[in-house]
């Protein structure tokens, strides 16, 4: 299976949306994902862009993606979030994840940031592998903690 990893367009938002959706499903989250194709093409193409977005292509249809934005770490400065790496199920295998990351890798080097940084659901074995297996450094005595729209609402109505 061959394929191309390229810098996306506004114009592949629709099928990147698809492969979010696909990881929505895959997770048991298929009702959380809120974000729209409108959002994705104005928060990522517009005068001052929220993430970059790599793709993988194959025969005209987006396979594969990977979407990252800056954070700032206080103890390292710059780093990278990796929000989502999105392979396709069957381009599972194929060598396009490594590809993906790969681009997200020599583009967090390009900007000069000392980490690039990322979740992966703890049941999610083979991913957990695949990473790993990259050199990447899976913490599992981390959290991921969050305050989704309704909880900024309430603690703000809460702490005034």
């Amino acid at each position: 299976m061959s394929f191309i990893i390229r810098n996306s367009k506004k114009n592949d938002m629709p099928q990147v949306l698809g492969l979010i959706n696909e990881l929505a499903v895959f997770e048991k989250e298929e009702d959380a994902v809120e974000v729209t194709v409108e959002q994705l093409e104005k928060n990522g193409f517009g005068e001052n862009p929220l993430f970059h977005c790599f793709v993988a292509e194959s025969n005209s249809k987006i396979v594969g993606m990977a979407l990252v934005y800056p954070r700032y770490s206080t103890w390292k400065g710059p780093v990278i979030h990796l929000e989502d790496l999105i392979v396709t199920k069957e381009y599972r295998g194929t060598g396009l994840g490594s590809s993906l990351l790969t681009s997200v890798v020599k583009y967090s080097k390009k900007l000069n940031v000392k980490r690039i940084s990322w979740e992966v659901i703890d049941w999610n074995e083979p991913a957990i592998s695949f990473y790993e297996s990259k050199g990447a450094n899976v913490m599992r005595d981390w959290d991921v903690v969050q305050l989704d729209e309704q909880g900024i609402e309430d603690y703000l109505k809460n702490n005034k």
